[in-house]
């Protein structure tokens, strides 16, 4: 027995993980593609009818559904660039060791311990057209009132701009553990040699943290794509549709249409999505690694 025990340790050590992912992720992702062929609506009692691929057609046909992955789009790229550009100056300036840093890094740090409907819900009050704060500050400066939620125009601003804050701190700590494996020495000789702090910045930092900076692209790329909690704590898609995404549409499609064969489809083409992007990023980020 115990012979058998030491020639299986691994497979009995893995077994219970490899279960865990079998029920909790496959079987679940298996069902949610099978259901994407089939018609199944909750508003009339019966089983699931296979249907092919029609689920999938009438989204290639379904103007909602282009404008929420329209949506989609817009939000990601405006928070990601947003939280690069700003992670990446944050960290340099951390990085430099001045007066009271550690205090600094406690302090942006904070946000990303919310929890992000907590920080929805706080953003919204923020953000309410009658009495919250940020309306205070624009009639400080003799600006009228804004509806930053309420309106078409300016809701998906305002949810890019909660975005950014709660996680340009996790972006800036990434690039921050990046900047500091540079060795001091090739700054140095940079300076030695005459080169501008400009140039040092965009010829040696840049280049040798752009691994942790894609790495932090990655991962908020994948995250910020299936934001799902600020958006449906603050505005629940509206007004009208103007702050629907394709997780706030396949939400709505599952459980205020009951459309769950809709709302599979909507699943797996998200899915499909996240999986390329991540693919191309990863193909990337292996091209520009930099050996030093």
């Amino acid at each position: 027995m115990s012979k058998w025990v030491d020639k299986h340790l691994k497979v009995i050590f893995m077994a219970p993980v490899i279960i865990f992912v079998l029920v909790m992720i496959v079987a679940p992702m298996l069902y949610t593609i099978g259901l994407s062929f089939c018609d199944w609506s909750m508003s009339n009692i019966k089983p699931p009818e296979f249907v092919g691929v029609s689920n999938y057609i009438d989204l290639f046909h379904d103007d909602r559904f282009w404008g929420a992955v329209l949506r989609t789009f817009l939000f990601v790229i405006g928070a990601i660039v947003v939280e690069t550009l700003l992670g990446i100056g944050i960290a340099v300036l951390i990085n430099r060791k001045f007066f009271a840093t550690n205090v600094i890094k406690t302090v942006f740090i904070l946000p990303v311990v919310a929890t992000p409907v907590a920080v929805g819900m706080v953003w919204k009050l923020i953000l309410e057209p009658t009495i919250g704060y940020a309306n205070v500050l624009v009639s400080a400066f003799g600006l009228p009132k804004q509806q930053f939620l309420a309106s078409a125009s300016q809701v998906l601003p305002s949810l890019i701009m909660i975005d950014v804050w709660e996680w340009t701190p996790m972006v800036m700590l990434m690039v921050l553990a990046g900047l500091m494996t540079i060795p001091g020495e090739m700054y140095e000789s940079a300076k030695v040699d005459g080169a501008s702090p400009v140039q040092r910045f965009f010829h040696i930092t840049i280049p040798l943290a752009s691994p942790a900076i894609l790495s932090a692209i990655l991962l908020r790329l994948i995250d910020v794509i299936k934001t799902f909690d600020i958006i449906y704590a603050t505005t629940q898609g509206g007004p009208g549709y103007a702050s629907e995404t394709i997780n706030i549409l396949a939400t709505v499609t599952s459980f205020q249409y009951f459309q769950f064969g809709d709302a599979s489809a909507i699943t797996v083409m998200f899915f499909l999505v996240v999986i390329l992007i991540a693919c191309i990023f990863m193909f990337v980020k292996k091209k520009v690694e930099v050996d030093y």
